[in-house]
């Protein structure tokens, strides 16, 4: 019967075809069903939104991407810098254990819970460490999709504006996509290509971690998506996809990434919200109220 209720669920998600709604009825799927713990995880419900991404990388050409990047990496660059770094610096004024800061500020600076996930096990964080960092940003990511697409539309953002801003803005990739679909096909393209650049500084910085805190017996996690993604756009490079096609494929990538969304709704509960404290919190919304100007400025006056 549980089965029957998640097909219903996902069917509603994919008619719905909104990013919000999406995580709201994940949400409500979870407070009313109460499925277990190990029902949908965190691993399972990365897998919709990293095919959706995939999917979504061939309909885009390699053109669109050189051209957004051309005018972006330097920033993205300078953006992840930043905010790493600063994060580290803000967390030694506030006196914050050093694990749970590389965990926020890893978060801030490239992809969220990715990263966080990714970094964990390299730098040996306690699991509350982890819970802790991924609720913080679950909150932020949150807010992000309920509030960002009104915020654009007020300051009257173009569609490359407002993709531009939120895979800056927005941490996690689910939310940046989820996000950006709020506002057009057009942002959903743009914020995936500049998201999928930020993300690619997490091999760097796992790379660097790998080397301060070295443990034979530990397996670093790398975004391999992001390649699949890139192997994408080159395959609608060679032409070899005809318009009516690519509307399908745009079509289905929505639809899974909505499945996605609607899986992250479901793990709500999972999020330990009692476990917040002031300063690890203050910390990820210092971030991120410097983040958020930073990108408007970057993308509208810069």
């Amino acid at each position: 019967m549980i089965y029957l209720y998640l097909s219903l669920f996902l069917i509603a998600v994919i008619i719905a075809m909104s990013a919000p709604i999406a995580i709201a009825l994940g949400i409500v799927f979870s407070l009313l069903i109460k499925p277990g713990k190990n029902f949908i995880t965190r691993r399972v419900s990365t897998i919709p939104l990293q095919i959706g991404v995939v999917i979504l990388g061939l309909t885009i050409g390699m053109q669109s991407v050189l051209d957004v990047g051309n005018n972006y990496f330097g920033w993205i660059t300078l953006f992840v810098f930043l905010s790493f770094f600063g994060g580290l610096v803000i967390s030694s004024i506030l006196n914050l254990d050093k694990k749970i800061s590389i965990l926020i500020s890893s978060g801030a600076a490239i992809c969220g819970g990715t990263a966080i996930a990714a970094i964990a096990p390299i730098i040996k964080a306690k699991p509350s460490d982890l819970i802790l960092a991924l609720t913080i940003i679950f909150i932020f990511n949150l807010v992000a999709l309920i509030f960002f697409p009104f915020i654009g539309s007020f300051l009257s953002m173009d569609s490359i504006e407002f993709g531009s801003f939120v895979a800056l803005a927005v941490h996690d990739t689910s939310s940046v996509i989820g996000t950006a679909l709020e506002y057009s096909t057009e942002s959903v393209e743009v914020a995936a290509t500049l998201k999928v650049a930020r993300t690619l500084w997490l091999i760097p910085l796992i790379i660097l971690l790998n080397y301060f805190y070295k443990e034979d017996n530990v397996k670093s996690k790398y975004p391999i998506f992001i390649f699949f993604f890139i192997l994408a756009v080159l395959i609608n490079t060679t032409g070899i996809i005809d318009y009516s096609t690519e509307l399908t494929l745009r079509i289905l990538s929505k639809s899974i990434l909505m499945i996605g969304l609607f899986c992250i709704g479901t793990q709500t509960t999972l999020i330990d919200f009692k476990s917040l404290n002031l300063k690890p919190f203050a910390l990820g919304l210092t971030l991120w109220l410097i983040a958020i100007p930073s990108a408007y400025y970057i993308v509208v006056i810069a």
